[in-house]
């Protein structure tokens, strides 16, 4: 089974607060979303974006206060799915999300790492893959920090699901 957690970017005036437009937002492929609201923007995580939460947020229980650091993957209001076996959207405000983009900007990837490092690698069982592992973060830490500041600059809100 492949779980992927998507991230769209939305312009406000474009933002409905309805689960089937959130959940036609998940399901049109990027040329028809692009079409509907004017451009799109999307960053998509795999199955492991529990641990990129790890990151940001330290080690379980969830260490940082409510803020931006929160925000970054799995915070933002919940929209319950019409479904009530489908987990629900998750929506973060413009402001939100110049609150993440700015945190991002600011957040020294070293400093994560090594607060999360030892619950990062553990899964993985061996120290000889750290530096791919660490890679990987660092990777992903990069795409968010983008997504999140282009978004921002646009002033849009981010929607969030987890597709299965």
């Amino acid at each position: 089974m492949s779980m992927y957690f998507h991230l769209r970017a939305v312009p406000p005036s474009a933002l409905r607060n309805s689960a089937t437009w959130f959940q036609r937002l998940f399901e049109d492929d990027w040329d028809t979303v692009r079409e509907r609201i004017g451009r799109h923007r999307e960053e998509v995580l795999d199955k492991l974006y529990g641990d990129v939460e790890i990151l940001y947020c330290g080690i379980p229980p969830n260490h940082a206060p409510d803020g931006p650091r929160t925000r970054v993957i799995l915070g933002g209001r919940p929209a319950f799915h019409t479904d009530p076996a489908q987990p629900p959207f998750l929506l973060l405000t413009a402001s939100q999300v110049t609150g993440v983009a700015e945190f991002l900007k600011g957040a020294d990837f070293d400093d994560l790492w090594r607060e999360a490092r030892m619950q990062l690698l553990r899964p993985y069982d061996a120290l000889d893959a750290e530096a791919e592992v660490r890679g990987l973060f660092a990777a992903t830490h990069r795409d968010l920090t983008a997504f999140y500041a282009q978004t921002a600059e646009y002033g849009d809100a981010v929607v969030k699901w987890l597709l299965v």
